[in-house]
């Protein structure tokens, strides 16, 4: 078994069985609540839309929301940008595409995240995000416990730089 397997890969896919997707409630504690919370964010357009901002620069990031335990963040993302192949340390997360397109990359493959797909990963889950699109993207991230470190990972291409920018 490879280290970067989450216990949610080995299970199987949660976000591919919806009976078992709990509403979100006030404060989330479990895997399927965080997914309903991603999920109650995404349809509130009003909550984040006039949030956002593009920086050609950087990905532009905000902490949307703080629980016990728990934070959520919204990001912005230009073509061409990415996050660099990384983990979350000792953080679970909840990735969800807003508007736009993403790309993840991971040892297992590349896959095309559109507008509602999501991702749910465990600690020391590595993977690369980056907007391969001629549009602008948006994602939401929620880490559970907050994100207290994002480790870089070498790339086969080129080495990346150390950072600790929500992905």
């Amino acid at each position: 078994m490879n280290s970067s397997d989450s216990d949610l890969q080995i299970a199987g896919d949660i976000l591919e069985v919806q009976h078992l997707l709990q509403p979100a409630r006030e404060h989330p504690s479990t895997v399927s609540e965080f997914v309903g919370l991603a999920r109650s964010i995404a349809a509130d357009r009003a909550q984040w839309a006039g949030i956002v901002q593009y920086d050609s620069g950087s990905r532009w990031y905000h902490r949307l929301h703080q629980g016990p335990g728990y934070e959520v963040w919204l990001l912005s993302w230009v073509p061409g940008q990415g996050s660099g192949r990384h983990d979350h340390g000792l953080s679970a997360g909840v990735l969800t595409v807003l508007e736009g397109e993403l790309t993840e990359h991971t040892e297992r493959g590349t896959r095309a995240l559109g507008a509602g797909a999501q991702r749910a990963f465990g600690p020391g889950y590595v993977h690369e995000v980056v907007n391969d699109s001629l549009e602008p993207a948006v994602s939401l991230h929620i880490y559970y416990p907050g994100l207290t470190e994002m480790p870089m990972h070498a790339t086969q291409s080129a080495p990346t730089a150390v950072g600790a920018v929500p992905a």
